[in-house]
C-alpha cells in the first residue's frame, strides 16, 4: 500500500490530503479516543518515571543516552520488523507508512555517531528492552491487530514528546547542530507533525474493528507504556550506579572511551553476569576496614622510613 506522503514535492496533493482529516469529527468510540483516554494514566506515570524526570532537566549523561539510543534501535527493529511482515494485512495496512516513521535507518546513523563503524559489535540488547522485543514479535506474528497499540504509542510518543527530548538532548550533551546522534527525533519526510498525527488518527478510526478488539487494543497499548517504563527503571539503575561510582571511588572504571558494557562490572549491572571488573574489584577491596588498616599501617611505616631517611 503505498504511503500518502510519498509525493517528493510535498505538493498539493500532500496538503489536501492532510486537510481531508482535519476538521473530522470525534466520536468517544473511535479508537483514537479511546487510547487516548484508556492510556492517559500510564502515559502520566511514564513520564513520571526518575530517568524521564532527569532527561527532561537535562541531567543525561553521554553513555547513559547512548545505552538509551540501544534499547531503540533494538525495539524499532522489531517493531519495523513486524510492521513490514503486516503490511498488507487489513488489520494494519492502513497505518503503513515507511517513509514517514521508520526509525531503524535513522538510529543506525546515531549508533554509528556514538560507537564508530563497528556499532553492531559494540551493542547488546538489556533484560528489560529483550522483553519488550519478545512481545511485539509475539502480536506481529500472532495477534497482529494489537500491532495498531505499539505504533501508535511509539510513533504518536515520538513526534510529540521526543521533539522535546531532542531538543534537551541536543543541548545537554553538546551535540551538533548538525543534529548527528539525534536522526532518531528527525522525521524529514514530515512537513507538519500536527497534521500527519491526524491523519494517523483518521486512518487508525478507519479500522474495521469490533467493541472487544478496540479494548483489547487499549489494553495492549497499556502493555507498551509499562515495557517502556521498565526500560527507563533499567536506565535509572545504570545512571545510578555511574553516578556512584564518581562520587564513591573519585575515579571511574573505565576512561570514559569505548563501551561501557564491555566492562563486565557493567554486564552484571545489566543482568549478564561475568568476572568483575578487575579496577572495581581493587577499589573495593580497597574500602574493606581491615585492608584500609593494613593499608595505614604500611604507610605509617613507609613514612617512618622516610623521615628515617632524611634525617
Amino acid at each position: 500500500m503505498p504511503s500518502a506522503l510519498e509525493s517528493p514535492e510535498g505538493g498539493e496533493e500532500d496538503i489536501l490530503r492532510y486537510e481531508e482529516v482535519e476538521g473530522d469529527p470525534v466520536s468517544p468510540m473511535d479508537l483514537s479516543e479511546l487510547l487516548k483516554e484508556g492510556t492517559k494514566e500510564s502515559h502520566d506515570r511514564a513520564e513520571n518515571t526518575q530517568f524521564v524526570k532527569d532527561f527532561l532537566k537535562g541531567r543525561i549523561k553521554r553513555e547513559l543516552f547512548k545505552l538509551a539510543t540501544v534499547a531503540l534501535h533494538f525495539t524499532y527493529s522489531a517493531l519495523e520488523e513486524e510492521i513490514d511482515r503486516n503490511k498488507d494485512n487489513p488489520v494494519f495496512a492502513p497505518l503503513y507508512f515507511p517513509v514517514e516513521l521508520h526509525r531503524r535507518e535513522a538510529l543506525a546513523k546515531d549508533l554509528k555517531y556514538f560507537y564508530g563503524e563497528d556499532w553492531k559489535e559494540k551493542i547488546q540488547c538489556s533484560e528489560a528492552t529483550q522483553q519488550y522485543v519478545d512481545r511485539i514479535h509475539h502480536v506481529g506474528q500472532h495477534e497482529p491487530e494489537l500491532l495498531v497499540a505499539h505504533a501508535y504509542t511509539r510513533y504518536m510518543g515520538d513526534l510529540s514528546g521526543g521533539q522535546v527530548l531532542k531538543k534537551v538532548a541536543q543541548r545537554a550533551l553538546k551535540l551538533p547542530s548538525t543534529e548527528e546522534g539525534i536522526q532518531f527525533y528527525v522525521f524529514d519526510n514530515i512537513s507538519n507533525a500536527q497534521q500527519f498525527k491526524q491523519l494517523y488518527r483518521a486512518r487508525m478510526n478507519a479500522l474495521d474493528f469490533d467493541k472487544n478488539t478496540k479494548e483489547r487494543i487499549v489494553e495492549e497499548a497499556n502493555k507498551a507504556f509499562r515495557f517502556n517504563m521498565q526500560v527507563f527503571d533499567e536506565l535509572d539503575k545504570i545512571g545510578r550506579s555511574l553516578a556512584e561510582e564518581a562520587q564513591d571511588g573519585g575515579f571511574p572504571v573505565h576512561d570514559g572511551k569505548g563501551d561501557i558494557r564491555k566492562c563486565p562490572y557493567y554486564a552484571d549491572k545489566l543482568g549478564t553476569a561475568g568476572p568483575g571488573c578487575p579496577f572495581h574489584a581493587a577499589v573495593g577491596l580497597a574500602r574493606q576496614p581491615l585492608v584500609q588498616l593494613v593499608l595505614a599501617a604500611c604507610v605509617a611505616v613507609a613514612a617512618g622510613a622516610a623521615a628515617w631517611y632524611i634525617l
